[in-house]
């Protein structure tokens, strides 16, 4: 944790206090971050170990305000042992403008995520913001968290860190479609395989790639609107990214 909160800061997904991290240790424990410290300083006795109520059973500071939050994901997925949630830079930029990165432009990222759906707003410390991420949970690996940040997680926290990288990184891909005014999002029999490989290559029921924006398909059939995943967890979007940001929305 100390190495993974290091790298955070040093990739700027981070800044100050921001983040917290967290690995399950067993069916009753978990390790989190404290709160007030910076992800770069952190010493392997700053961390805190709690049960599954959120009450401290080791460690001397105080635990992450946004415990709830881990403690929710471990719940609901319990093939979760690791989380992450930071601010990337990219990422976050998209939740503060309300859009969710749920288009299959990218091979790897439909594989290795799915999709990237975006939470609605709920104030970070208080109940608000588990509701806003129950709905989502069990069906994503990464999560967009509007005007606030991403929380990604996985089988172990190596690979919840990875998935934070993988969705920055996508989220600078999709930001650089949007300056060029033009997305070519998968579709069809090429999405079909890459949604069959993703089954194949992870174990556990997984999240399928949404919804498809208009594009140059390239003479690609259009998929069964009844396999999008996104319709109802996120606000819908009838106009193109310039056309969002002229009307200020």
């Amino acid at each position: 944790m100390v190495l993974f909160g290091q790298m955070l800061h040093q990739r700027g997904y981070v800044a100050a206090t921001d983040g917290n991290l967290s690995a399950r240790l067993d069916a009753n424990r978990i390790v989190v971050t404290p709160t007030g410290m910076s992800k770069s300083m952190l010493r392997a006795s700053d961390m805190v170990v709690v049960d599954l109520e959120g009450r401290r059973l080791a460690g001397n500071r105080n635990v992450s305000s946004e415990l709830a939050m881990h403690l929710l994901i471990y719940r609901l997925r319990p093939d979760v042992k690791g989380i992450v949630h930071a601010h990337p830079p990219t990422a976050t930029g998209f939740a503060a403008a309300g859009l969710p990165l749920n288009q299959p432009l990218v091979c790897e990222v439909v594989i290795g995520l799915g999709s990237i759906p975006l939470a609605k707003y709920g104030t970070p410390g208080t109940p608000e913001l588990s509701d806003a991420l129950e709905p989502l949970v069990p069906q994503y690996d990464a999560i967009l968290m509007s005007n606030h940040g991403v929380v990604a997680y996985a089988d172990t926290l190596h690979h919840a860190y990875m998935k934070m990288e993988t969705v920055e990184h996508f989220a600078q891909i999709a930001l650089v479609t949007h300056l060029l005014g033009r997305q070519q999002p998968l579709e069809g029999e090429d999405l079909e395989k890459l949604k069959l490989a993703r089954t194949r290559y992870q174990s556990s029921a997984l999240p399928q790639p949404c919804s498809i924006v208009a594009g140059n398909h390239r003479g690609r059939s259009h998929p069964n609107p009844s396999s999008l995943r996104l319709e109802d967890a996120i606000r819908p979007r009838n106009k193109d990214f310039r056309s969002q940001l002229k009307a200020g929305r």
